[in-house]
């Protein structure tokens, strides 16, 4: 189990099954401030569904695994951040993230996205790590533009919110010779 140091009392932990129970409270006990902008509220109806999708990122063969990780700050589960979508063969990836409302305004997240960039191109030879944001998620976009990610576009109709609703998304980047 990979642990993240990221500042005093705060750290990133590979997620393990014994997560499943904070992620599930997290979000059922914020739906609204959640649901507003993670499309996967709506659809984590119990513990069970936070377990599967736990259970989905351990289980994956190493070839094709994506590291996401638990963020603790003072010892309570503040939410998650992680790779997704990782392409090995051309060295790229995403890095997705979200945040308890009562731990937002710390940094927590910036400090967690710097992390994982480190980890990513030094640890997964990445050469490319882009972040996806709903454009009028203002707190959201902040956290590549602190990071120095450079803005690409808008990628139209990217994420699917429920029957018949898609959410654009602003695309940022940052290579590996840019970190």
């Amino acid at each position: 189990m990979k642990i993240i140091e990221i500042r005093k009392n705060v750290f990133l932990k590979e997620l393990e099954i014994e997560d499943a129970g904070h992620i599930f409270k997290a979000i059922d006990s914020q739906r609204e401030y959640l649901g507003k902008w993670l499309p996967f509220v709506e659809f984590t109806k119990s513990v069970k569904d936070s377990l599967d999708y736990v259970s989905s990122v351990i289980t994956m063969p190493e070839e094709c695994k994506e590291y996401q990780f638990a963020v603790f700050c003072g010892g309570d589960f503040a939410g998650l951040v992680g790779f997704k979508g990782t392409d090995r063969l051309n060295r790229k990836s995403e890095i997705g993230y979200w945040l308890s409302e009562e731990f937002q305004g710390r940094g927590i997240i910036t400090d967690s996205v710097r992390a994982l960039i480190k980890f990513g191109f030094s640890g997964l030879n990445l050469n490319r790590i882009q972040i996806k944001c709903a454009p009028d998620n203002v707190k959201s976009n902040n956290i590549p533009k602190r990071l120095g990610f450079s803005f690409e576009g808008v990628e139209r109709d990217s994420e699917f919110v429920c029957e018949g609703v898609f959410r654009d998304a602003n695309v940022w980047s940052l290579l590996k010779k840019e970190s």
